[in-house]
């Protein structure tokens, strides 16, 4: 099931979701009624479940909203050719200038991972999910196997790389007030995202590089 499936791509749709976007990044998944997601739009109660039939199915959408607008990043760049570093390097760059444009991005998808015990675990929602993700985590594996294949990354195990990478570029945008006052700037800061940049691109390159 696609984000198209699931909002039609309506413009009331897409409203709704930049509304419940950014409670749930507040608030979480338990933290926010569709009452207040409703009033937050504009519309009655009724008419919200008219465009999102439960919570479930809402939050499933925003979540793939912001997984496939990610993921189709990722793979533009993946496009663009060039060795296995290069397009590693590409796509982490890509990754922080996408999380740094949309601040809502990283902190909800931080709480959807330790929040899985108050989602569903199967059904059209949960399986809409798991597809944006493998979408992401299964070319980027793909480009690591690739660059150990080819030499230039030290042997690994893909799936831990990736889940390192994770918390590696998507943590600190989700930081909040601890990483402002780590940093002492807001790390949305157009300074404070390009050093973050550099410095993870710096650890990816001497992390994974093969030694000779």
């Amino acid at each position: 099931m696609s984000v198209a499936t699931l909002v039609g791509r309506s413009s009331t749709g897409n409203r709704i979701l930049d509304v419940a976007e950014v409670l749930f990044a507040q608030r979480g998944y338990a933290g926010v009624g569709m009452r207040e997601v409703a009033d937050g739009v504009g519309l009655g109660k009724s008419s919200l479940f008219h465009h999102f039939k439960s919570k479930d199915e809402l939050y499933s959408a925003v979540c793939v909203r912001i997984l496939d607008t990610i993921g189709d990043r990722l793979v533009r760049s993946l496009a663009r050719g060039g060795t296995p570093g290069v397009r590693l390097e590409r796509c982490v760059g890509e990754l922080v200038d996408v999380l740094a444009g949309h601040p809502s991005y990283a902190r909800l998808l931080l709480r959807s991972m330790f929040e899985g015990d108050d989602l569903p675990d199967e059904g059209p929602e949960s399986e809409a999910v798991h597809r944006s993700i493998e979408g992401i985590t299964g070319p980027v594996e793909a480009l690591l196997t690739d660059g150990m294949d080819a030499g230039e990354f030290r042997r690994a195990s893909a799936s831990h790389v990736v889940l390192l990478l994770v918390g590696l570029v998507v943590f600190p945008f989700a930081s909040g007030e601890f990483g402002e006052e780590l940093l002492g700037a807001d790390v949305f800061e157009g300074a404070q995202v390009e050093r973050l940049k550099s410095e993870s691109l710096n650890l990816v390159r001497e992390g994974l590089r093969a030694r000779v």
